[in-house]
């Protein structure tokens, strides 16, 4: 039982060591972080596949009993989560190995690319509140490198942005657990889950979780602090912005999920009210960025944001569809937005820029691209048969089943200007000429890459499969939801009582 749920730690960290002993050698440290990720995949559908057959797996490394010692735990929403983790890293990986300049490899992109994943994965996997604080920081150094690596002026400059609100969201969790390990004297998860909605002075458990939620919304995006990713995503290589765009948010996604159904279950009339209205104001207000945006990368960023805030309405509807469609919601965002910033990163590439007003003519120059963004971008604005659809249509669902109907005609409204801005891009971008002293390059020239390509075509094949095979897809979804509104299976087998 121990070995399903290491292996998603220990390969990305070996990967990581292997890498850095290639340091100064690009052309070896290719396969191996493609090798890396390819593995780290295969280990996380193992896991999701085991959880699957025989339920929640838990271990306690270094032999000390829950809940003094460091607990790993992996139910569906994690093993779900770990499985995406790996979709992306090879996708990445694959795409990396094609487009990333020799000068990154040899400063140490593909051992950071690695511990990236280790972090995410070890997020994913925790029991214990502390930990999950030591495994965001993780993921804060090495993204914070990621974002600054080749030191450009814009990189730097989104790098310290992000650093900066990321730092404020890690004292606030940092606090958060302080407080709320001197009241209850524990922070394993199972063993909160059974302390917190029993204390005495549930008012305090109300105001801790309003800072845990703050230092968590930091993480996933959420309004109003989410200036960090548009500041940020847009800098970097196209493959870092795919990998914070697939993974970053969802971590602090998840760890709102993890905490608001298993630990701060005392109050639900409250968060519920403020996860509702948090996320319409963050859907309304990422797609009015994406809106007023002219740059491929920060329009997709914008995006992003808007998509959190269905995410959040799954969690905020606190119900067993909602719940599933949040989960569905996050398999199909990760695996499409990825798509979509490895598209634009190929894009900019044949035409050296991301403004749309430069560029034009790519679905002559080169129709595979312009499909493969085509089929992502209908699939991010919920058109059927792909798998934003199916997601959406879940959140719809479950949104009239609980009485929101204005929060679903936003969700709704949003949606419709979230297909007229990809539209808009796919009109400027790919279907006119090009404009007049912004000629495509010669053919061949700034050719796409085959790997590259792909990576992105397999992304999009994968929303079309989401899509066409929604109902097997929701069925997982909702036995995880299941799992999250009855935690007592959860905590019993964590403290093994």
């Amino acid at each position: 039982m121990v070995l399903p749920l290491l292996l998603p730690l220990l390969i990305p960290l070996t990967t990581a060591v292997v890498c850095l002993l290639a340091h100064g050698r690009p052309r070896l440290q290719r396969p191996l972080g493609v090798a890396g990720a390819a593995a780290l995949l295969a280990a996380g559908l193992a896991l999701l596949a085991r959880v699957w057959a025989d339920g929640l797996l838990v271990t306690q490394p270094g032999g000390w009993p829950a809940p003094f010692g460091i607990t790993l735990a992996a139910d569906l929403l994690s093993a779900l989560l770990v499985a995406l983790t790996g979709v992306v890293g090879l996708a990445v990986a694959v795409y990396s190995a094609a487009t990333i300049d020799a000068g990154r490899a040899r400063f140490g992109y593909y051992p950071l690319l690695h511990v990236l994943l280790f972090g995410v994965c070890g997020a994913f996997l925790t029991g214990d509140l502390f930990n999950l604080y030591v495994w965001f920081e993780v993921l804060l150094i090495a993204s914070f490198v990621l974002l600054a690596l080749g030191g450009e002026r814009p990189q730097l400059e989104g790098a310290i942005k992000y650093v900066t609100l990321n730092l404020v969201a890690s004292t606030f969790f940092l606090v958060a657990v302080g407080l709320l390990y001197a009241e209850v004297g524990t922070l394993n998860m199972a063993d909160l889950a059974r302390r917190v909605p029993a204390h005495p002075q549930p008012a305090l458990m109300t105001t801790l979780a309003m800072l845990f939620l703050a230092a968590f919304g930091i993480k996933a995006a959420a309004f109003p602090l989410f200036f960090w990713l548009p500041a940020a995503y847009h800098t970097p290589p196209p493959a870092v912005s795919a990998l914070f765009a697939g993974l970053l948010s969802k971590v602090g996604v998840y760890a709102l999920i993890r905490t608001f159904t298993l630990i701060f279950r005392q109050d639900p009339a409250l968060t519920q009210t403020l996860l509702l209205s948090i996320a319409a104001l963050t859907m309304v207000t990422g797609v009015l960025g994406a809106v007023a945006q002219g740059e491929l990368r920060r329009i997709l960023a914008f995006e992003s944001i808007s998509q959190v805030g269905y995410m959040l309405l799954g969690l905020g509807l606190l119900s067993r569809l909602g719940l599933a469609a949040a989960i569905f919601f996050m398999l199909h965002h990760g695996v499409v937005k990825t798509g979509l910033f490895l598209v634009s990163g190929l894009a900019e590439r044949r035409q050296g820029t991301g403004e749309l007003r430069a560029l034009g003519g790519l679905y002559r120059a080169a129709p595979l691209l312009a499909a493969l963004y085509l089929v992502a971008a209908l699939a991010m604005a919920g058109l059927p048969p792909l798998s934003g659809f199916a997601a959406k249509l879940a959140l719809v669902q479950a949104g009239l089943g609980a009485g929101q109907g204005l929060l679903v005609a936003v969700a709704l409204l949003v949606s419709v200007v979230t297909l007229y801005v990809l539209m808009r891009v796919w009109s400027e971008a790919f279907w006119r000429p090009a404009p007049a002293g912004f000629p495509l390059p010669a053919p061949g020239s700034r050719a796409s890459p085959t790997p590259a390509l792909a990576a992105a075509a397999a992304l999009a094949v994968l929303a079309v499969l989401l899509g066409v095979g929604a109902e097997p897809v929701l069925d997982v979804t909702l036995r995880a939801a299941d799992a999250l509104l009855q935690p007592e299976a959860y905590i019993a087998a964590v403290l093994r009582r």
